[in-house]
């Protein structure tokens, strides 16, 4: 199964997350198909970019989306629950 999810990064108490596709099984930050974004949340503006196209396309081919990455797509309007 294909899961589209956060990979951490960044220094030990300054996360820094990339938003990727990547097989369910594999490490968090293993490896991955596909880079789609990233995430900053030690920004004071919560900081975050997104392909919006390419997510649009890995969630009509039916990946899955972790729940933590569902809150970024509900602000760009890609889900709604």
């Amino acid at each position: 199964m294909v899961t589209i999810r956060f990979a951490r990064g960044g220094a030990k108490k300054k996360p820094f997350y990339q938003i990727v596709v990547t097989e369910h099984a594999s490490a968090r930050d293993g490896n991955f198909i596909e880079r789609l974004g990233y995430y900053n949340p030690t920004s004071k503006s919560k900081d975050y970019k997104l392909d919006v196209e390419r997510t649009k396309a890995w969630l009509e081919n039916g990946a899955q989306v972790s729940g933590s990455v569902k809150g970024l797509l509900r602000k760009e309007g890609l889900t709604t629950a």
